[in-house]
C-alpha cells in the first residue's frame, strides 16, 4: 500500500521544506557573493568547460559555487514531493501553487546560469534573489492554504495588509539596488551597476520607515481592538523582525558593510518575505473591521 502524502501533515512538511530550502538558497547565493566565489564555476549548465563538477583540486571559490549549485536539485527533490502532495490531497488551489513553486525551479536555474554567462551582471544577480524571496514567500502561502483551507475573506484593515506586504517588497527591490551598486559583486573586476550608492541607500530606508510605519500602525489598532491572537502574534512578530534587520542594515551601512553583517542582512530579507507574507494571509482570515471595533468601545 502506497503512502498517501496527501494528508496535513504531509502537505505542512512539504511547506516548509520550500520555505527553508528557499531560504537556504538566498544565505548560499549571499555566500557565493560576499566570497568573491560568484564565478568559481565559470560556465554554465556546466561548472568547468565539458564537466558539471570542478575540474582537478577544488578549491574555495569552486566549492561554494559549486554547493550552491547542488541546492538546485534539492529543491527540484522537494518540489516534486510537493506537487505528488498536493495532487494526492485533491485540492486545486493547493495544486496549481504547487505547480508554480515547481516550475519556478528550472526557471531560478536558468537565471542563474545566464547570471554566470554575463559575468554576474548586477541587475540579474538581483533578480535572481528576489525570486528565491519570491518562492520563501510562495511557501508561506502555501502552508497557509494547508493549514487554513476554509478561510473566509477578513475585513476593512485587508488593505492595510497588503500596503505592508507591498512596501516590503519596495524595500527587497531598492535593497538590490543598493547591493548592486556596492562592493560586493561576487567576483574581483565585476562591473557594479553604477548607480549612486548613497542615493539609493537613502531611499532605500525611506521605503523601511514606511514598512515598518505601517506594521506598527496595524499593530496598535489589532492590539487596542483586542483582535484574535494568531493576528497580533504575526505582525508583533514582523515587526520585530523588522527592527532587528533595519539594526543590521544601519550597522554594516556605517562600518562599511562587513561581510558578517551583510549575510545577517541577506537572511533577515528572507525572514522579511515570509513573515510579512504571513501578516498578509492571518489578516486575509481575520474577522476584524475599523466600524464593528469603533461601535464596541465601551463609553463612559
Amino acid at each position: 500500500m502506497g503512502v498517501n502524502l496527501g494528508t496535513t501533515a504531509w502537505l505542512k512538511a512539504a511547506a516548509w521544506l520550500s520555505i527553508i530550502g528557499n531560504g537556504l538558497l538566498v544565505v548560499t547565493g549571499g555566500a557565493v557573493r560576499l566570497t568573491g566565489s560568484g564565478l568559481g564555476c565559470p560556465t554554465w549548465p556546466h561548472c568547468d568547460p565539458g564537466s558539471f563538477t570542478p575540474h582537478g583540486a577544488l578549491t574555495y571559490h569552486s566549492a561554494i559555487e559549486f554547493g550552491n549549485r547542488l541546492l538546485t536539485f534539492a529543491l527540484a527533490a522537494i518540489a516534486i514531493f510537493t506537487f505528488i502532495a498536493a495532487w494526492q490531497s485533491g485540492r486545486k488551489q493547493l495544486r496549481t501553487l504547487a505547480l508554480i513553486l515547481g516550475l519556478a525551479i528550472p526557471v531560478q536555474a536558468v537565471i542563474g546560469g545566464i547570471t554566470v554567462l554575463t559575468d554576474l551582471n548586477p541587475w540579474l544577480v538581483a533578480l535572481h534573489l528576489l525570486a528565491s524571496m519570491g518562492l520563501v514567500s510562495l511557501g508561506v502561502i502555501f502552508l497557509d492554504k494547508v493549514t487554513h483551507p476554509e478561510a473566509s475573506p477578513g475585513g476593512h484593515l485587508r488593505p492595510l495588509a497588503w500596503a505592508i506586504y507591498l512596501s516590503g517588497w519596495a524595500v527587497l527591490y531598492f535593497g538590490t539596488i543598493v547591493t548592486g551598486a556596492g562592493p560586493h559583486a561576487g567576483s574581483a573586476d565585476v562591473p557594479r551597476n553604477g548607480l549612486d550608492p548613497l542615493q539609493w541607500s537613502q531611499l532605500h530606508a525611506d521605503f523601511v520607515f514606511l514598512h515598518i510605519g505601517l506594521t506598527l500602525g496595524l499593530l496598535l489598532i489589532l492590539s487596542a481592538s483586542r483582535a484574535p491572537k494568531p493576528a497580533t502574534v504575526a505582525v508583533a512578530t514582523l515587526f520585530v523582525v523588522q527592527l532587528s534587520q533595519g539594526a543590521i542594515g544601519y550597522v554594516q551601512y556605517f562600518s562599511n558593510l562587513p561581510i558578517v553583517l551583510v549575510a545577517a542582512h541577506m537572511l533577515g530579507a528572507a525572514l522579511i518575505a515570509g513573515v510579512m507574507t504571513q501578516v498578509l494571509a492571518v489578516m486575509r482570515r481575520t474577522p476584524l473591521t475599523l466600524t464593528s471595533q469603533v461601535n464596541n468601545l465601551p463609553i463612559g
